[in-house]
């Protein structure tokens, strides 16, 4: 008889993850979360479909004391997630990276959380695309998986035209359509066969 093989681990680092009707937490209702890593240790990433309405770039990089050029592309700012709410993510192309503060997600996409990468869209030399987060959404060993067995979560593949999209409202639903599902057919209510 053949040895019993351990399942790999799942990594879902640089994946969607794409809320279910009727998950149970108002905070993740229709939400769209990027991940950034994904461990036994636990797993980390950004909601990329919910403005920070009341947050402006330019009075972030004042209050950074960053000065900027008034023809720095400004990224659009999201709320990240429920932990940390006062500090800052950047999610963006693969094509910036910021010394050794740089975490590379995959070939396309890293992330950045200090503030060399804001000075360095202020001066027009950051990633050709990205998004700021303000918190992020994190869990503990095996409370994602958890939430994914309890059908609160579907897992898609992430890119990078709808990351960066500047339509949020319907990045959900985009998501939910590269897997070839009609967000209409979605039932709120879970059930067992």
């Amino acid at each position: 008889m053949p040895a019993d093989i351990p399942d790999a681990p799942l990594d879902l680092s640089g994946k969607l993850l794409i809320a279910m009707p009727g998950m149970g937490d108002p905070r993740f209702d229709r939400s769209v979360v990027f991940m950034c890593a994904h461990s036994g240790d636990g797993a980390m990433g950004l909601i990329v479909n919910k403005p920070a309405r009341d947050v402006k770039f330019a009075d972030l990089l004042q209050q950074l004391s960053i000065d900027g050029a008034p023809e720095a592309k400004a990224p659009r700012i999201h709320f990240g997630g429920p932990v940390e709410h006062a500090r800052g993510f950047v999610l963006h192309s693969a094509d910036y990276k910021a010394s050794k503060s740089t975490l590379r997600i995959d070939d396309r996409f890293g992330m950045t959380a200090t503030l060399d990468v804001l000075e360095d869209i202020a001066h027009g030399s950051g990633p050709k695309s990205s998004l700021l987060a303000l918190g992020y959404s994190g869990w503990g060993p095996g409370q994602l998986e958890n939430e994914i067995s309890a059908n609160g979560w579907l897992i898609g593949d992430s890119s990078a035209d709808l990351v960066f999209s500047a339509d949020n409202g319907g990045k959900w639903s985009a998501a939910l359509g590269s897997l070839g599902i009609d967000p209409i057919s979605l039932s709120a209510a879970a059930g067992r066969a």
